[in-house]
């Protein structure tokens, strides 16, 4: 069987460890990517940043030079911000988006010649069920991850006559450190009534209370592996996937109206 190489970004720590740690117990040789200045044992380790395109691109041939290939990769960097909109300065918005969404467009403008020229290679791209679902402040993740899925739709389409496939997995809740990473903007609580701070305090929980991160990689993992057609956008659990088909069926207002119920009261 020809060897798998796939690289995740992010894979340090959260859901990108748990999918580098689940791809290797299937067999593929993994590289993780992050800015930390060490990874895990028995994962090879590069330093790159996904803001800057440049250490992505050394990063790329790094791993061409000593596989001479690559099949997969997971894009699973970034963080999270929390605030009312008009409480957030545009500059954090755009660090966010920059980071999130196009930290994710640089690795795989990095890539896409390769899988290209391949004939085949698969792109994962980690995405949100906060995208389908807006989250009351947490606007700026909700669209940055909403971003995702229209770019992988589109990519979907552009890299298909070349044996490429794109799909975004859409993970729910999930026990993370990337709750306590989450970076909190409270200005402006009082004059909402302390509705941020409720809300914030509603999502620590449900993700405190998630999905263990190691089924996720695992569920990560396995959809890289899929064989044939794939879907374009996946959610990682039957309640999930159950929330992001009402968001099809409901009328936006009936919709919006019950995630106010949910985050926004």
């Amino acid at each position: 069987m020809d060897k798998k190489v796939a690289i995740v970004t992010g894979g340090t720590s959260g859901i990108g460890r748990a999918t580098a740690l689940a791809l290797r117990e299937g067999g593929w040789t993994v590289y993780e990517l992050s800015r930390r200045a060490e990874g895990m044992p028995d994962i090879p380790h590069i330093v790159a940043d996904i803001t800057r395109e440049e250490t992505l691109r050394a990063a790329v041939d790094q791993v061409m030079a000593a596989e001479g290939r690559i099949d997969l990769v997971v894009n699973n960097a970034g963080f999270g911000i929390s605030g009312a909109i008009e409480f957030t300065d545009t500059q954090e918005a755009q660090r966010l988006f920059d980071t999130l969404f196009f930290g994710m467009v640089r690795m795989n403008r990095c890539v896409i010649p390769i899988l290209r020229q391949q004939g085949r290679g698969r792109i994962v791209n980690i995405s949100s069920v906060a995208a389908p679902v807006p989250i009351p402040f947490q606007a700026y993740y909700s669209a940055g991850k909403a971003a995702i899925n229209a770019y992988t739709m589109a990519l979907a389409n552009e890299l298909r006559p070349f044996g490429v496939t794109v799909c975004a997995v859409m993970p729910g809740d999930i026990r993370t450190g990337f709750t306590a990473a989450r970076e909190k903007i409270i200005d402006g609580d009082e004059i909402y009534q302390g509705r941020i701070g409720r809300s914030v305090k509603r999502m620590e929980h449900d993700e405190q209370t998630g999905m263990d991160p190691t089924k996720v990689g695992r569920y990560i993992a396995a959809v890289a592996s899929r064989q044939g057609n794939h879907h374009p956008l996946y959610a990682t659990r039957i309640d999930y996937k159950f929330f992001v088909f009402l968001t099809k069926v409901l009328p936006a207002r009936f919709l919006n109206w019950l995630i106010y119920q949910l985050y926004g009261k």
